[in-house]
């Protein structure tokens, strides 16, 4: 359709989505990517937005930007909403410009969590915080402006590098015997790794002639908690580590300090599979893919502590 080449400009580039999407489509042949970061694409300025897309004239743009760091939201909503709310706002106006399609990463945030058989893409948002809210708007300009959409709804991502749930329980585990973990929050884990395959399953379909825009829910199978999440990731790094943990202590969510969050965040994924053929991944053989890549096959490796990285190149 385009040439030899796909090119996909890819906000938060350093983030758990961008980076993952970037090493998974860097293999292919067909594809070129453009990865861009806060450095050096400030999703906050229209015309630095437009120039850059003028430039590179990509055939799509892969928004996994966010300021993603939930507390920090409530603590600074001027800023969520600058990168969560406006950047999209910024981006699909320029991409309906240059009829460039634009697939943007949201959150499982936008709902508050109350209905716990699982959230459909027809279910009214209703987010809690600064975080959803600003993460919904997002979506309303990216449907508002560019018609050629895709909205990619996603929870609980974990990845093997960055700030995340897997790392900072990693972390933790190493330091102290006993850690916290909710056990009344339940919700589907989502490999990075794994919502860059879907994205490119839905991007060699675009390109074969699908017309499917719209939003979409997308997480790993088989609904869980974070106590038992934390159980799973403990009972892989112990295979390669000898963990400072010796008890992993159920919380209520209640008890934690900072920002509500849903209880529930369980999305339904039927009509990806449908429009797409699009099925979910056990989020455990994920778990399992990435601990083996943290400590090396033979578990050589020695893993370093969590770094903390700016809130906007965390990835949704």
């Amino acid at each position: 359709m385009y040439g030899d080449k796909i090119r996909i400009l890819v906000t938060g580039s350093e983030g758990q989505i961008g980076r993952a999407f970037c090493r998974v489509a860097e293999k292919l042949e067909n594809i070129e990517i453009i990865p861009v970061n806060h450095r050096s694409f400030d999703v906050t300025d229209p015309a630095a937005i437009e120039a850059k897309l003028a430039d590179v004239l990509p055939h799509y743009v892969l928004n996994g930007a966010g300021f993603n760091q939930v507390d920090a939201a409530d603590a600074h909503p001027g800023k969520a909403f600058a990168i969560n709310a406006d950047g999209p706002l910024n981006l699909a106006k320029a991409c309906s410009d240059l009829s460039i399609p634009i697939i943007h990463i949201s959150s499982d945030y936008v709902f508050d969590g109350h209905y716990a058989s699982g959230y459909t893409e027809l279910d009214e948002p209703a987010p809690l915080g600064a975080f959803g809210e600003s993460k919904l708007r997002g979506e309303e300009h990216v449907r508002a402006y560019q018609p050629k959409h895709i909205i990619l709804r996603i929870s609980w991502v974990f990845s093997e590098s960055g700030v995340n749930y897997l790392t900072k329980m990693l972390d933790k585990a190493r330091e102290y015997k006993t850690i916290e973990a909710v056990d009344d929050r339940r919700g589907c884990p989502t490999a990075a790794h794994d919502v860059a395959r879907v994205i490119l399953a839905i991007i060699q379909q675009l390109e074969e002639g699908a017309d499917h825009w719209g939003t979409y829910h997308y997480s790993g199978a088989e609904i869980t908690t974070r106590y038992r999440f934390t159980e799973a990731i403990i009972a892989a790094a112990g295979q390669y580590e000898e963990l400072a943990v010796r008890k992993i202590r159920p919380v209520a969510g209640a008890e934690e300090e900072g920002a509500e969050r849903p209880t529930s965040s369980v999305l339904t994924c039927k009509k990806i599979l449908n429009t797409f053929g699009v099925r979910q991944r056990p989020w455990r053989v994920d778990l399992q893919r990435l601990i083996r890549e943290i400590y090396g096959e033979d578990g050589s490796k020695v893993p370093q502590p969590t770094v903390e990285t700016k809130a906007e190149e965390l990835g949704s």
